[in-house]
């Protein structure tokens, strides 16, 4: 008999890199339920195989969809990112803005110049100054972080010199 440790270990980093099938128990394809390679928990895994069955055994999409526990939409969302991106297209991706957006380089220049000006500027007074110099908001924690990571890229060079 297996230990169940394994199988424990591996779910936990499937759940950590974001790759864990929050509904295994909706794949009932054969591959899934007769070998233990195949593992419905793993959701690379059964995305990869519930392409491969279109594409290779000519199954119908709705057919592969339904024994993978995906609809069809999903399917050809799925598909659509592995033949633009290869695997790793159905790999996990990070969520939510991509950055800092609206620190623009000039926006940043423009804090470190007001720091200069006033080392004790509070977030929201310079949080007021990007609206009326740059015509757009920003959230005062929004800032608070910039001003935190500027804080902390100092200390770090401050230790290394």
């Amino acid at each position: 008999m297996k230990s169940k440790q394994p199988q424990n270990e591996k779910l936990k980093r499937l759940a950590e890199k974001g790759s864990l099938n929050l509904k295994p128990e909706q794949v009932n394809d054969d591959l899934f339920l007769q070998h233990e390679f195949f593992d419905p928990c793993d959701l690379m895994q059964v995305k990869y195989e519930m392409v491969r069955r279109v594409q290779s055994d000519d199954w119908r999409v709705s057919d592969a969809a339904k024994a993978f526990g995906f609809s069809r939409v999903s399917f050809y969302q799925i598909q659509k990112s592995i033949e633009k991106q290869g695997l790793s297209g159905i790999m996990p991706q990070k969520r939510g803005p991509k950055g800092a957006h609206k620190f623009s380089e000039e926006v940043l220049v423009f804090i470190e110049d007001k720091l200069k000006e006033d080392d004790q500027l509070k977030a929201s007074t310079l949080a007021e100054l990007i609206q009326e110099t740059f015509g757009f908001s920003i959230h005062v924690r929004s800032v608070e972080k910039v001003l935190q990571y500027r804080k902390k890229n100092r200390k770090n060079r401050n230790q290394e010199e």
